[in-house]
């Protein structure tokens, strides 16, 4: 029996095994399926096909052993006659009534006292056996997927709205329409519908493709296409530890936020007032020297400290939110994607439907157009910056949540016959607009919040222009209302808080709002933490683990590490986590993703892999960016980053409470420290696992070959060629030479010699 699960494996390819089997199931099934000398000369044709020679030892004939008392009692079909009805049923689907229990006593009570176990069905539609469902050779035009003991999504619908609720996030809403207002309004989408076409979309098709084509999470993925890979996989599932472990503090700050708008007036309408014993009050001097919607943030929500270095107090209101936000994230986690795949039907969609409100709100508030015209009227010479380019390549990596793990998590889920070209485009372009919508809705409502203060500036200059000096009179500018707009937190928190002040019935918008917050927040969390979850448990770090345990263990981790951003400089510390944990090394794996599957996978055998999926070859245009394109732009990227850390520094921005402003500091010296840590602790994985290789060193076990039914794909999909020749151009761009090797572009020895050989 030492081969018999090797060789089960290999025909499942083929459908004939839907679940895994254990040891005494095998010995049973041996018995079953596997007829005496003495029954062979009656038996006629074998009774389930292909299926006896996954039960051949070593390559040999079929045990001769005695069959079993369950054999013996129920296979005697001759008698019965039902040996032509099971003959009949070779290519048909066979289905479990239940599984065989692992101890041996249930057997002997299975085979005691049980009768009946194999029936021949009354429709002549397939034989129950009990214990596995054992199927027969996939008919013409099925599915192939069904072979696969993977776990699936319950539907295409569940996958796709997983995928683009962790796709679109918030940076969409809070990061995309500052970018475009600051960056040249309407030119600004041209550099960023350029970088999504080179940089974009080409990676999210490679990581959905190669994660439903080798059926793991981002560790096995990388370690099964070359051990010396392995640390790719790792540094995306660290980049996503770190980026899960500070992105549900803002999820925090949501549920604090949408709590306190269960009240009227809400509590950043208006100053907190000091009243006296006289009757008489006084406004609180913090929240008068700045603003009612900057105060509530930074002292009643925040309660900040003047620096990084002086932690002051802890926020046990932001603590009690976030306890509640890792919660969430557990409960919609707990089973993994049978749990979160029901949420995303709401988590994904609500968000929609608050924008499409909101929308229909801002295109009736006085100042909309001003909005709107100042976040697309182009400014040409923008185009000029590279800034402006950078600022583009770096949103559209960050806003399709690329190298984290994230994609290829969820794509291993799929069918392996799952059209993942579609998906691509479809997740790409539902970000893409999404993000312009976003935009859209953004600048209205600052818009209306600009207009409304312009006016009002205007009313209180007129009113004291009698009594006041020409000097003191306050400068009223529609213009910088509208380039006073903030990104992240800053426009979340303060200027669109600031703008559901003015709204009829501003209790109900600011719930509605921070919901869809919430929600947008939710969704890319969950992308996040599967990419760690599915990592771990293809890793068998913990094997006796359930998935369920190991959730919770990793949620209450992160819960208890990420009570860092709660204190006094916890948004200090979160900025930081903010700017560097992910940039720079997210852009490097990427960058090693392509170079993996170009280079060591293969591209032709990766197009040939989805031409097998899909029923469709990539083009010409996809090669070539996953080759060269997306690489290369990545690569300057990474450069350009470092080259504007060095020439503008790089620091954060501190609140000034006697000024009521913030003003710039620069990192201290353990802040840089911890800086080059979280870059270093990532990327260092990469050639970390390679050297370690080279040395003799296995720190990765090496990954099985992943379950490809490539025939049955094949004839799924109508294929007719089994090797696709590559054009002329193809060899040159792609430098595949003529035995079918891909390398560089001169010949290699092995091909050479078979040249010199050939006739």
């Amino acid at each position: 029996m030492a081969n018999v699960a090797q060789l089960i494996r290999r025909q499942s390819s083929r459908e004939l095994l839907r679940v895994p089997l254990d040891r005494l199931e095998l010995r049973e099934l041996q018995h079953r399926l596997l007829p005496t000398p003495s029954d062979q000369a009656n038996a006629g044709p074998a009774l389930y096909g292909t299926t006896n020679a996954a039960f051949v030892e070593d390559g040999g004939a079929p045990s001769s052993s005695s069959p079993s008392i369950i054999q013996q009692q129920h296979l005697n079909l001759g008698s019965s006659g039902t040996s032509n009805t099971a003959s009949s049923t070779t290519r048909n689907r066979l289905t479990s009534l239940d599984r065989i229990d692992e101890k041996e006593e249930h057997i002997n009570g299975v085979t005691g006292g049980t009768a009946g176990i194999i029936t021949s069905s009354d429709d002549n539609k397939g034989v129950d056996v009990e214990g596995a469902a054992i199927v027969g050779q996939t008919p013409s035009g099925a599915d192939p997927s069904s072979g696969d003991e993977r776990e699936n999504w319950d539907s295409k619908l569940s996958f796709l709205l997983a995928t683009i609720g962790y796709a679109v996030g918030l940076g969409n809403v809070w990061r995309f329409p500052y970018l475009a207002q600051k960056n040249g309004g309407g030119a600004f989408l041209i550099p960023y519908a350029i970088m999504l076409a080179v940089e974009g979309l080409p990676i999210v098709f490679l990581e959905l493709a190669i994660g439903q084509r080798l059926r793991k999470g981002a560790i096995g993925v990388w370690a099964q296409i070359s051990p010396y890979l392995g640390g790719i996989g790792i540094a995306s599932t660290v980049v996503s530890f770190n980026v899960a472990l500070y992105y549900n503090t803002i999820i925090a700050w949501c549920l604090y936020y949408l709590f306190q708008s269960f009240q009227y007036p809400l509590p950043w309408s208006e100053c907190p007032k000091e009243y006296f014993e006289n009757g008489s009050y006084a406004i609180n001097m913090e929240c008068k020297q700045s603003s009612p919607t900057q105060y509530f943030w930074y002292r009643e929500t925040l309660d900040i400290s003047p620096d990084i270095n002086t932690p002051q107090s802890f926020n046990w209101k932001i603590t009690l939110c976030l306890f509640i936000a890792w919660l969430m994230a557990y409960l919609c986690m707990a089973k993994g994607i049978a749990s979160s795949g029901k949420v995303v039907y709401i988590t994904a969609t609500f968000p929609y439907i608050v924008l499409i409100i909101f929308f229909v709100r801002g295109m009736t508030l006085h100042g909309m157009a001003d909005g709107l015209t100042h976040l697309f009227t182009p400014k040409w010479e923008k185009l000029a910056d590279p800034v402006v380019w950078l600022e583009a390549g770096t949103q559209i990596f960050f806003s399709l949540g690329l190298a984290f793990g994230g994609l290829i998590a969820f794509s291993s889920y799929n069918p392996v016959s799952n059209h993942c070209y579609r998906d691509a485009i479809l997740v790409s372009l539902t970000n893409f607009f999404t993000s312009m919508f976003a935009a859209v809705v953004i600048f209205s409502v600052i818009g209306f919040k600009a207009r409304m203060t312009y006016e009002n500036c205007l009313e209180t200059r007129n009113q004291t222009l009698v009594r006041a000096v020409l000097q003191e009179l306050p400068v009223c500018d529609l213009q910088q209302e509208l380039d006073n707009t903030a990104s992240g937190t800053g426009l979340a928190f303060i200027i669109c808080t600031e703008a559901v002040n003015q709204f009829p019935l501003a209790p109900l918008w600011s719930v509605l709002f921070f919901l869809m917050l919430l929600t947008l927040g939710i969704d890319s969390q969950f992308g996040t933490l599967e990419g760690v979850i599915t990592s771990i448990v293809d890793l068998k770090i913990f094997p006796r683990v359930r998935k369920e345990i190991l959730t919770a263990t990793l949620c209450g981790f992160c819960c208890v590490l990420s009570i860092i951003f709660t204190h006094g400089a916890g948004n200090y510390i979160f900025t930081l986590f903010d700017d560097f944990s992910g940039n720079v090394p997210l852009l490097i794996i990427a960058f090693f993703e392509c170079i993996a599957v170009s280079y060591f996978y293969g591209l032709d055998r990766f197009a040939n892999d989805i031409e097998l999926m899909t029923g469709s070859r990539p083009g010409i245009y996809w090669m070539i960016c996953w080759k060269y394109l997306s690489p290369l732009t990545m690569l300057i990227i990474v450069i350009a980053s470092f080259a504007k850390i060095i020439v503008e520094g790089s620091g954060y921005l501190a609140w000034v409470a006697e000024a009521g402003t913030t003003r710039h500091l620069d990192w201290p010296p353990w802040a840089q420290v911890l800086i080059a840590v979280l870059v270093l602790v990532s990327a260092l994985w990469i050639p970390g696992i390679a050297i370690a290789r080279m040395f003799g060193c296995q720190p990765l076990a090496d990954e099985p070959p992943a379950w490809f039914p490539a025939d049955e794909l094949r004839e799924f999909r109508k294929l007719t060629d089994v090797h696709h020749q590559s054009s002329t151009m193809e060899k040159l761009l792609f430098c595949i030479h003529d035995d079918g090797t891909e390398g560089l572009c001169f010949p290699t020895s092995s091909s050479a010699q078979s040249k010199a050989n050939s006739p």
